[in-house]
């Protein structure tokens, strides 16, 4: 309820008296009795007509009183000096780097406002993973990576020669701009500058975690997920959209701290409102412990003798635009624009001079209120606990940009600005120095650099840490799969049906089997999954309180606290959240865990394309399947379900291996090599497949093909030996169609086809390229020919390759192709109809394969062009039929 709807008081003596019985009550009795009693009252009035509107938001104050704060231990002394040493260095590191060159870029002022966050808790709270614990998991802000940086040159971690490389990275040697696992693969666990996607995994991290203790398969018990939030960030869909599953959840093991400087890159975050207030009520209401530090303890006394209450009116009615421009200004300002606005506030600060007025802190840069919201937060039981920090971008900048609109892309000090800076910190350098912007760091013996140590020595070590293995798993051999390596006989199946029959194998074997992890996005009977239900159990934190709708059913809906499954609901930006925190767990959890997570291939790379690609920077090991793939499979569901560039955009990320199976066995050979190269060899790939809905019978697997199915193609079938002679390869839902097309063109044309199946244009094409660079720089020796080449270098005819996909994926090969090429693909919208009417509407049907392929013959005067237009009357082609690509 805003101020102005507060209703007079009729009789202050009574009020008075109400006031006085609650303080009574929180005296003798305590604050959750008082809590209490106030939802008995607030319950009574209801009860009675009363109409009070729910308020989500407290007073604009800290939520700890002083008298309830837990006082900061260790040395605060040196933790003050150690933090200032820590800033300069940041600040240094930046400001030598764009000295050098002015391409490097590089953000001060972030760190700047968040370094009494990061050091209290490096100080007393972040474990490393250690023997007596698992560590904690700590999502750094990416623009916040200086101070890090800066932190481990104190502790010997980082020499001043790191440092000089910062954002300089292509030697292999320098400090990467952002937290970036892949270069910097021991130090970083994860890549957080892609605003939104800290917050929405650290969620999904912490309730993994929750995951494997409920399934005794590692112990999370008195681990925490840190989370660094910027309060621009919050803008993003992402940071919030989660937030509901973590109250629901009682992820008690997640904190989230939000950064509160006011300011997101290019202005006020709420310049007309109030971000707190506005953050306090989003995660009040969903179910969030909140807890807001606001004003530093310069306030406190203000704040004791505010008995009528118009201090705490003025900070909550002035807006957050006016707090930023408190700090881009001086005393005297602030004496004027906040204090001047109500006698009482004038009278209060009659006695404090300007610079008194200008050393009133934030919250978020006083280092005791930082710890007791810390230490309140770890000790919250069966609530996530976000801490809404209230701090100044750019603090300790002046002039250079401390609280200015500009101040996120602030990278160059002048001289002036240098040494102002080291004087605000007391920096022992001197004026020569510091305007040339020295590093400093103490001798390795002194009082401070002594007690850095024994901080972290305390908590295991030093962080950031990333762990980089764990005990490989003893994977089975294809031998397990065989009934997925025979023919199915006269019985049809889809991809989608092998592979869940594979992945039931899988849950099955006793070395393995507890460490899959399936995850679904409430589309498992879409996939054919409900079997698993009732067999492996879909987590839930709590069991299942309620008896299932369809429990005289086979497949019932089980939820149970040691379910297998990862039900993640109509929701692909959690659902792959989860597949990170899973297959990062060989890291973060010292456990390996083999996640598999099916959906539909158009909601993959297109909707989560941001969180695939930070997969592949945090180094992620599993299989993303892309059920119903392809743009003609999903008869009837139109463009916005059929896919045809998921795996176009799978070959965009460079450790991201991908296929595009047809029949069971090569999913099965890809899937069991798969997990040996990720968790025998434990090589830092993970897996795209791809997979159908349509039904047909399929083969035994040829003998020897298993070598040619993961290096992307092998021969299916060999053609005659007529004259006139086609190599046709396909993939997926088409090669079907390449194959009856063979035959047609065997019996209709007298034409024999060479069939080949390509299970992966992708893996193909990067061979491809790395020989070619290969060829480039050893000039002198013999050349390398692609595997491609090699297949097709003594095989007669032109090639035709066909797709469920955009031109552009098979097209990647051409380069390599010894003979005439043409590729037939999907490109345009999907739109609904049967499957035969779909590829005859992108023209990848076997008729448009037999008009590609006689074409071709006819390109190389093998046959006369009037085959052409016998063909196109025979297949009823219209030559005037408009291009799918603009309809």
């Amino acid at each position: 309820m805003s101020l102005d709807k507060i209703p007079s008081d009729i009789d202050a003596q009574e009020t008075l008296e109400w006031v006085d019985s609650l303080e009574a009550v929180i005296e003798t009795e305590g604050l959750e009795r008082a809590h209490f009693l106030l939802e008995q009252l607030i319950s009574t009035a209801r009860q009675n007509g009363a109409n009070l509107p729910y308020s989500a938001n407290t007073a604009y104050i800290n939520t700890i009183p002083p008298h309830l704060e837990k006082y900061t231990p260790g040395n605060p002394a040196l933790e003050l000096r150690l933090r200032s040493w820590i800033r300069w260095n940041a600040v240094a590191m930046v400001v030598r780097a764009n000295r050098k060159s002015a391409e490097l870029g590089g953000h001060i002022a972030t760190f700047a406002s968040a370094a009494t966050l990061y050091d209290v808790g490096m100080n007393h709270f972040w474990h490393a993973p250690s023997p007596q614990n698992g560590g904690d998991v700590i999502y750094i802000q990416g623009h916040a990576a200086p101070g890090m940086y800066a932190r481990s040159f104190l502790e010997g971690r980082f020499t001043e020669e790191d440092l000089d490389n910062f954002r300089q990275e292509a030697s292999g040697k320098g400090l990467s701009s952002y937290p970036h696992p892949w270069l910097m693969s021991n130090y970083w666990q994860f890549p957080t500058v892609s605003m939104g996607l800290g917050p929405i995994t650290s969620i999904y991290q912490a309730r993994f975690m929750k995951y494997l203790q409920d399934r005794k398969l590692a112990d999370t018990e008195n681990r925490h997920v840190w989370a660094f939030v910027g309060d621009g960030e919050v803008d993003e869909p992402e940071t919030l959209g989660a937030i509901s599953l973590g109250g629901r959840e009682k992820l008690d093991n997640l904190i989230w701290v939000v950064n509160c400087n006011l300011q997101r890159l290019d202005g006020p975050v709420r310049g007309n409102g109030k971000i707190v207030q506005e953050l306090e009520a989003v995660f009040r209401g969903a179910g969030w412990n909140v807890i807001k530090v606001i004003w530093g303890s310069y306030w406190d006394p203000l704040l004791a003798k505010d008995i009528h209450g118009k201090l705490k009116q003025r900070m909550l009615e002035v807006v957050d635009g006016e707090f930023q421009n408190y700090k881009a200004k001086d005393g005297a300002y602030v004496r004027e624009h906040f204090f001047g606005a109500y006698p009482e506030l004038r009278e209060m600060v009659a006695r404090m001079s300007d610079a008194d007025i200008w050393r009133l802190n934030r919250g978020g840069h006083d280092p005791h209120k930082v710890y007791a919201a810390y230490h309140a937060a770890v000790n919250h039981p069966e609530q996530p606990t976000v801490i809404l920090a209230h701090t100044v971008k750019g603090y300790g900048m002046g002039a250079a940009g401390e609280g200015q609109n500009r101040t996120h892309q602030q990278k160059k000090l002048t001289h002036e600005e240098m040494i102002a800076f080291k004087n605000r910190f007391n920096i022992p350098l001197s004026d020569e120095d510091a305007a040339e912007a020295k590093y400093y760091r103490p001798a390795a013996d002194s009082e401070e650099i002594k007690y850095l140590h024994e901080r972290r020595k305390a908590l295991g070590g030093y962080l950031p840490q990333r762990q980089t293995h764990a005990a490989p798993l003893k994977v089975p051999e294809l031998i397990l799969f065989q009934t997925l390596l025979e023919s199915s006989g006269e019985r049809e199946m889809s991809t989608t049906m092998a592979f869940v029959r594979l992945l039931t194998l899988l849950t099955r074997d006793k070395q393995i089997g507890r460490h899959i992890v399936p995850i679904v996005p409430d589309e498992a009977r879409t996939f054919g999954m409900e079997g698993m239900f009732r067999q492996l159990g879909i987590y839930s934190s709590v069991g299942q309180l309620y008896e299932p709708q369809d429990k005289d059913q086979v497949m019932f809906y089980k939820e149970d606290k040691s379910g297998q499954i990862l039900e993640e609901g109509i929701n692909e930006a959690g659902a792959i959240s989860s597949w990170i925190a899973a297959a990062t767990a060989y890291s973060t959890h010292g456990v390996c865990m083999v996640p598999f997570y099916i959906y539909y291939s158009m909601f993959g790379f297109q909707r989560i394309g941001d969180l695939a690609w930070a997969a592949g920077d945090c180094r992620a090991r599993g299989f993303l399947i892309g059920g119903t793939a392809g743009r003609t499979t999903l008869a009837g569901e139109g463009l916005q379900h059929q896919d045809g560039h998921g795996l176009v955009q799978a070959g965009l990320i460079p450790n991201c291996i991908s296929y595009d199976p047809t029949f069971a066995y090569e999913l099965a050979v890809i899937i069991q090599h798969g997990m040996k190269r990720m968790y025998e060899n434990q090589e830092d790939v993970y897996y795209y497949i791809t997979a159908m809905n349509e039904n047909y019978q399929h083969p035994a697997m040829p003998p020897h093909a298993e070598e040619g199915i993961l290096k992307g193609m092998y021969l299916f079938s060999g053609g005659g030996k007529k004259r006139k002679k086609v190599q046709l390869l396909g993939s997926g839902a088409i090669l079907r169609e390449v194959i009856a097309a063979g035959e047609m063109l065997d019996k209709e044309w007298g034409v024999d086809a060479d069939i080949w199946s390509v299970t992966s244009f992708n893996e193909i094409a990067r061979e491809a390229r790395d020989i070619e660079r290969w060829n480039l720089l050893h000039p002198l020796e013999d050349a390398r020919l692609p595997y491609v080449t090699q297949c097709l270098k003594d095989r007669r005819g032109p090639a035709v390759a066909a797709t469920d996909y955009i031109r552009s994926y098979a097209d990647q090969i051409r380069a390599w192709i010894p003979m005439h090429y043409k590729v037939l693909g999907t490109d345009g919208f999907g739109r609904s109809d049967t499957r035969a009417q779909l590829r005859r509407h992108f023209e990848v049907d076997r008729h448009y394969i037999v008009l590609a392929a006689l074409k071709s013959l006819v390109d190389e005067n093998s046959l006369p062009a009037v085959k052409i237009m016998e063909a196109m009357e025979k297949y009823q082609i219209d030559p005037n039929k408009p291009n799918p690509l603009y309809v």
